[in-house]
């Protein structure tokens, strides 16, 4: 029967120094930067540091694959992807390799579907995180703010962008500059690409004016950055001088095709201002019109670009933008705006009344840069296409009802009256098309109540032909009131509508926090959780808790649907770093599902899922539910605070049960004494008058209660030493096998009519342990197996290895530890028997096992029962434990 899987215990990992990065910097592909980086790396191989090849791509340059030689290059990790098996950076494996320098080539780079992250970059923070230094290199086209103005340069867009901001953390930046001549001779030699595609990129690519440019922008970046640790270093060390913290920037975005190149525009102004603060910001009218999920989806990747570029983003409310805007400026000292052009009516710009004049007029010591309209042609073909109109046909459909239903009121009292004002009838047609649908169905009627009233009513009749200027101010008062009913009757229904939005949020989140409140368990709390967010998100939501410190799905609505590996590896990771995870991020986003993490007051509570494309990014639905989710966070947190109040009272009850206890030990200290001294008193006063079979069991009473007392004033000791943190390892390498020999020897008195057997292998490697602890660990199981096993039972001593530990296991025939038990049965002072019962010592052998075993890194657990009983009944007791090896070994040689 193959030993049961140790259970594991995971404790968080001290935190690490993050590693340095370095930044081969080059304009372009070609410029040797690859060739630099392994030059410096073999320098810093020859000084004796661990430097390990992670990736590098080395395009069959025979000079750049001739400095891999004697430098170690890790394996590539497969990725299966459309029947095909593509070779990717091994994440892992360098984590677990730990080396002290590590080369990943293409920063830039896009992993294969199926990878942790979508991006290199991405790769390269987590083994910073890790406290690895990572060298790598980068084309400064790939610079996600320079991408359009490297796409206006070469009139070719990059696919691969790195976000400025983790540029901006790389400790060192390398330029590697040659001219724009060097390269192109370069690539005519075939040093850069073969010959065809050589030809190629020098006629396009690779012209003089586009390479020129490119270095340009790659020498003002290392400029930038070279200039940017100036200051740092100068502020560190306290030198006055006047910095340009005074300017700060705001970017004024809308959803919007010209979102991201305000977003970009913004950084590289931020740059020219030597790192100025800037802010990027959209004004969300309560009045207007809802986004759109192309408008929304566009405002959300901008706000998201921002960050990744290093600025920070703030949403304004108000129906006045010009006023929400300049508020926000003078409130938080902003000198420059940044805004596009946008498309106002020439009515609008002759008036003064576009967004850039009104700021013009009423800014007071702020600049304004105004950014025309540079969306490309392939931008343009994306864009959203125009919403609907207001109320669709349906709208038009009603107020053309409404216009027939008013010719036909008009007819009848036309040839019932004599006198009537019969252009006051198709008003109302107009004005009641107006409240209904808004604008421009109102505007519709109007046309064409007026034709139907012109041609039916006015003379001449049956004829489109105007007869008077009076007829002609007819049409226009219709339109006059068809614009302003319209208007007015949009804008009321557009603030019902908002006001009816933010109802249903504050009901929602008023509903959860009511349902929250009153929760005692978090386990409760992240149900009602799943089930509010799957309400706000229409999808489905799950709720994942930390249970024995591994992350357990807890909860989900509208039913608790089991996650794959992918979606668990997305949690886990939300969890771990505190970032989401899953569809729409940067980690795992092939996963079906997105997670968050619940973050509390104090600490990450939990992590929550919602079904992936559930939620429109910026969208109500989306704000509420990450609104639900803060709250929820916030509950579980309490939860979990009132469970921990409740097992902190149960500590202390157990605390006082185990004074008690102690009392009750004394009995156990006085009893063996008592025995000692009355078998030695009667020995003193009788002496020869004994017969010599009681004297000798008086001296044997004596023995074995003076024993028993030794092991407990012995177990008392070896507890105080552990609680006070006195227990001194002395390591050495030991063979268990002798260690369980000599723990043998010692209890073989205490066997009576139990058998003790052994099986060991020929050869166990050695462990590094102290051999006087874990000899005494032993020794006490094998005291409480021994008490616990019947007359005639066996006890069984049995060591073996697998890859990474050495497993010692002792078994007995004894009645078993009740299941309940398992996990307490090696707390202090836990005994099987009635606490009366006093042969079987103090409850403390076993606590102190497991004391000696964790002190020397090793693990122990009990299983029980292991056997059937001739009765059927299930018994017996196994121990087992795992001391880790110092070196793993192979599963051939096992």
């Amino acid at each position: 029967m193959a030993p049961p899987i140790l259970p594991t215990t995971k404790t968080p990992a001290a935190p690490r120094k993050r590693g340095r990065l370095k930044v081969f910097l080059g304009m372009s592909p070609g410029v040797g930067k690859t060739y630099e980086m392994l030059r410096a790396a073999r320098r810093r191989k020859a000084e004796g540091d661990d430097v390990v090849v992670g990736v590098v791509e080395t395009h069959g340059r025979k000079e750049t694959m001739s400095l891999l030689r004697g430098l170690e290059v890790m394996a590539r990790s497969p990725i299966a992807y459309r029947d095909r098996t593509l070779l990717e950076f091994d994440l892992d494996g360098a984590v677990a390799r730990r080396p002290g320098l590590l080369l990943v080539d293409e920063y830039a780079h896009s992993n294969a579907p199926g990878s942790r992250h979508p991006k290199r970059w991405q790769d390269v923070e987590e083994i910073l995180d890790a406290g690895i230094d990572v060298w790598t290199t980068l084309n400064v086209q790939h610079l996600e703010s320079l991408s359009d103005v490297v796409l206006r340069i070469t009139g070719v867009r990059q696919r691969e962008s790195v976000p400025d901001s983790a540029l901006s953390r790389a400790d060192d930046i390398e330029l590697v500059d040659i001219t724009p001549e060097e390269l192109r001779k370069r690539l005519a030699e075939g040093k850069v690409y073969v010959p065809e595609t050589a030809r190629l990129a020098s006629d396009n690519f690779f012209k003089v004016e586009n390479l020129t440019a490119l270095r340009e922008l790659a020498l003002r970046r290392a400029a930038q950055t070279v200039d940017d640790q100036l200051v740092a270093r100068l502020r560190e060390q306290g030198v006055p001088g006047p910095w340009a913290a005074g300017e700060r920037i705001l970017v004024l975005i809308a959803g919007d095709a010209m979102a991201a190149p305000l977003v970009r525009a913004g950084r590289r102004l931020s740059d020219m201002m030597m790192d100025a603060p800037w802010t990027v910001t959209h004004v969300d009218r309560p009045s207007g019109a809802r986004h759109g999920v192309g408008s929304a989806g566009k405002l959300s990747d901008a706000l998201k670009l921002a960050e990744q570029l290093g600025g920070r983003t703030v949403v304004l409310s108000g129906d006045d933008v010009v006023r929400a805007v300049m508020d926000h400026a003078h409130q938080n000292n902003v000198t420059q705006i940044v805004l596009a052009k946008g498309r106002d009516s020439r009515l609008s710009e002759w008036l003064g009344r576009s967004l850039a004049a009104e700021l013009l007029r009423q800014a007071r010591g702020v600049a304004i840069h105004v950014i025309t309209d540079g969306v490309d042609l392939e931008e343009k073909t994306l864009r959203e296409p125009r919403l609907r109109l207001t109320g669709g046909w349906r709208g038009y459909a009603v107020g053309a009802a409404c216009v027939v239903a008013a010719t036909g009121l008009a007819l009848l009292l036309d040839r019932t009256f004599e006198r009537v004002d019969l252009g006051v009838i198709y008003l109302s047609a107009v004005l009641a098309a107006g409240v209904l649908y808004g604008l421009r169905p109102a505007l519709a009627a109007a046309t064409v109540a007026f034709l139907t009233y012109n041609f039916l009513f006015l003379q001449p009749k049956y004829s489109f032909a105007i007869g008077s200027p009076t007829d002609f101010l007819t049409l226009i008062v219709f339109w006059a009131v068809a614009l302003t009913t319209g208007f007015l009757a949009g804008r009321v229904r557009e603030q019902a509508r908002a006001a009816q939005r933010r109802a249903s949020a504050v009901s929602a989140l008023l509903a959860a926090s009511q349902r929250l409140t009153g929760v005692g368990d978090r386990t409760t709390a992240a149900r009602i959780l799943a089930e509010q967010t799957a309400a706000a998100a229409g999808a489905g939501a799950v709720v994942l808790l930390p249970v024995n410190d591994e992350l357990t799905l807890v909860a989900g609505a509208p039913t608790k649907t089991p996650l794959d590996a992918e979606a668990m590896a997305a949690a886990r990771w939300a969890w771990e770093k505190g970032e989401p995870a899953g569809h729409g991020t940067g980690t795992l986003p092939q996963a079906r599902w997105t997670f968050r993490p619940l973050q509390g007051v104090r600490d990450r509570a939990g992590v929550a899922g919602i079904e992936a494309a559930a939620l429109s990014p910026g969208s109500d639905e989306e704000k509420l539910a990450l609104a639900l989710l803060d709250q929820g966070a916030v509950a579980v947190e309490r939860a979990d605070l009132a469970g921990q109040a409740v097992e902190t009272e149960t500590l202390r009850r157990t605390d006082r049960f185990r004074g008690a206890l102690m009392n009750s030990v004394s009995h156990d200290l006085r009893t063996p004494l008592s025995t000692v001294l009355g078998a030695s008193t009667t020995l003193i006063d009788l002496g020869d008058k004994l017969k010599p079979e009681v004297r000798a069991d008086l001296l044997l009473s004596i023995r074995e209660e003076a024993e028993r007392l030794s092991r407990y004033v012995g177990d008392l000791l070896d507890m105080t030493r552990l609680e006070g943190g006195g227990l001194n390892i002395r390591a050495d390498w030991v063979d268990v096998r002798d260690v369980l020999n000599a723990a043998g020897k010692r209890v073989a008195r205490r066997l009576g009519a139990r058998k003790m057997t052994r099986d060991f292998p020929a050869q166990l490697s050695l462990v590094m342990v102290d051999q006087g602890l874990l000899e005494q660990a032993l020794v006490n199981i094998l005291e409480n197996a021994i008490a616990y096993s019947p007359d005639g039972s066996t006890v069984e001593l049995a060591a073996y290895e697998d890859r990474g530990s050495v497993v010692i296991s002792i078994e007995d025939e004894g009645k078993g530890i009740p299941t309940a038990e398992l996990e307490r049965v090696f707390d202090k002072f836990r005994r099987m028997e009635e606490p009366s019962d006093r042969t079987k010592g103090a409850g403390l052998g076993l606590a102190i096992a497991k004391g000696f075993v964790e002190a020397m890194n090793g693990r122990i657990a009990a299983a029980s029962p292991i056997m059937d009983g001739p009765d059927g009944a299930k018994k017996g007791t196994r121990i087992l434990i795992s001391l880790p090896k110092a070196v793993v070994t192979h599963p051939s040689l096992l």
